[in-house]
């Protein structure tokens, strides 16, 4: 669901406090954190989606870590995993459910996890992910409310997954584009949310499907602060700003644009391709993180992909500017 109806449908929904969950869901973060201990806490997640990809077992393989990508954002370290899966029975040889169910087991296997059981149901569709649970340090999670004014905006994956899925299912997409494609896909962030954590960062959100502003206007609402974006420092997969100057376009992008209308200000000389990369739904996208500036040089030196795409800003007219 795109931004705007998940928050008309959760907004008559009662809130709940208590002092052990730390993080929940007011603040729109990728996944809960509930203390356990004064140095013990839960992160739980649970994300799934249909195909996006025709190989099963590459499918298997995205879905896992999108979900897992949750836990990362949060700072945490995934534990294990519970499959969630809808097949057609009657449509589908069940040799497709188990390349699905490996490759998501392969990639959980990859994070250090385990996926120790799920749930399954009949469906005209096939979907497929993961409930995750993980732990993190109480006094050291990540969250979209840790932001401060000065912080260095990174970004550890390109963008464009939404734009180049869509052309690959319509089997438009370049040969040469379709290899870094599902190579960013599938690379895990565990490595980004683990520096982050080691030098002290405080802010994160994982970009998936609300696309970058759309996950950005959290951290800003969440932070009170506005985030500025050098639209022309955004990096996007092989093909992606090609597409989107082509016209190439999904309806989850739509959805996004819609949500941010009133939230960004955009220069007016940044181009189509850039405001279009700025919403694109992303799978199993990098992290957004929010570092202090004086640990912005050592956080690009050790993230492989991590770009410095802006800032973040006392809170302005607006809640996200991008020139």
């Amino acid at each position: 669901m795109g931004p705007e109806d998940l928050s008309e449908a959760l907004a008559p929904l009662a809130r709940h406090a208590d002092p052990r969950l730390l993080v929940g869901r007011d603040t729109f973060d990728d996944a809960s954190v509930f203390r356990l201990h004064d140095d013990l806490a839960l992160v739980q997640t649970v994300d799934f989606f249909a195909p996006i990809v025709d190989d099963p077992y590459d499918f298997g393989r995205i879905a896992a870590a999108n979900a897992l990508s949750d836990v990362y954002a949060m700072g945490g370290t995934p534990l294990t995993a519970l499959a969630l899966a809808a097949f057609p029975r009657d449509v589908l040889p069940l040799t497709v459910l188990t390349e699905i169910l490996r490759g998501g087991e392969d990639i959980v296997r990859s994070a250090g996890a385990f996926v120790v059981g799920g749930h399954t149901v009949t469906d005209d569709e096939v979907k497929y992910g993961l409930a995750v649970t993980g732990t993190v340090h109480p006094d050291r999670y990540l969250s979209n409310a840790g932001a401060h004014a000065g912080d260095v905006l990174m970004l550890t994956k390109p963008l464009g997954t939404g734009l180049l899925a869509t052309m690959l299912k319509a089997g438009t997409l370049a040969a040469e584009h379709a290899a870094p494609l599902m190579a960013s896909m599938v690379r895990l962030n565990a490595d980004a949310a683990a520096v982050a954590v080691a030098l002290g960062v405080r802010c994160a959100t994982d970009v998936t499907g609300f696309g970058l502003l759309g996950h950005a206007s959290h951290i800003a609402k969440a932070s009170h602060v506005t985030l500025r974006f050098d639209g022309h420092a955004l990096p996007s997969l092989p093909g992606a700003r090609e597409a989107a100057s082509g016209g190439v376009s999904t309806g989850g992008a739509t959805r996004n644009a819609s949500f941010v209308k009133t939230l960004v200000r955009y220069a007016a000389s940044v181009p189509g391709a850039i405001r279009a990369l700025s919403v694109d739904p992303q799978t199993s996208g990098g992290l957004l993180v929010a570092v202090p500036p004086d640990r912005a040089t050592e956080y690009l030196d050790r993230v492989d992909g991590a770009v410095r795409i802006g800032e973040v800003l006392p809170r302005q007219d607006a809640l996200l500017l991008i020139d």
